[in-house]
């Protein structure tokens, strides 16, 4: 059993390194990694199986909705397809198409529970992604992957009320710190990654403050 899923962790990482290298919206095999090494971290202490969290954590972004046309069930079908392609057994390859289905942020008024422990290891890992010093240089990838300005004071945020509206918006880089980033600090699942998310959080909060006194032009 142990050897036929660390073969399974093995393929996927290495098909997941290849899809991703090279990608330049903050979407890349680096972010991926990162997420693995936190979620394993997280699981560890947690007490979670560390197969199915691996298995989540390689697969989370293997289809995201935002480059596949909004569809949120392209991750979770080709989470699907691969695992069984390379044979991972149904009982395990459904809890890992379960946390794929259900990591993605949907927007401020919008839960996203999850059902398993360890989905909820998962989705910590990456909302710890998103914040921090390394979340905010994806955000601004991202946004300037999408040609989005960096902010404009007459545009307020907006706290979507379902994933359609924030799938949609096209709002500076700025907003969504508000509209997603500030909010995952208090939105961890577990213990370890309430008390992780803590020190991320305070920089971004110190960060703003630092752009907001340079966009009036202070020194």
């Amino acid at each position: 059993m142990e050897v036929q899923r660390e073969a399974h962790l093995q393929a996927t990482r290495r098909k997941i390194e290849e899809q991703f290298s090279g990608e330049g919206t903050g979407h890349d095999w680096h972010h991926i990694a990162r997420v693995r090494a936190l979620a394993l971290e997280i699981a560890r202490l947690e007490g979670a199986d560390l197969f199915i969290t691996e298995m989540g954590a390689l697969l989370h972004d293997i289809a995201d909705h935002k480059f596949h046309g909004g569809d949120d069930q392209a991750g979770p079908r080709e989470a699907r397809r691969w695992m069984a392609e390379i044979g991972v057994p149904a009982h395990d390859l459904e809890r890992i198409v379960d946390i794929v289905h259900e990591v993605t942020f949907k927007g401020a008024g919008v839960p996203t529970p999850m059902s398993t422990l360890e989905g909820k290891c998962v989705q910590d890992a990456d909302r710890m992604d998103a914040i921090g010093a390394i979340g905010i240089a994806r955000a601004f990838a991202y946004g300037g992957s999408k040609k989005r300005a960096l902010y404009d004071p007459d545009w307020a945020p907006e706290l979507h009320d379902s994933f359609d509206q924030y799938k949609s918006t096209t709002a500076p880089t700025i907003n969504h710190f508000y509209e997603k980033l500030l909010l995952l600090r208090d939105r961890m699942n577990t213990e370890t990654g309430k008390r992780m998310a803590a020190k991320r959080h305070e920089y971004m909060e110190g960060y703003l403050d630092q752009f907001y006194a340079e966009w009036r032009g202070e020194r």
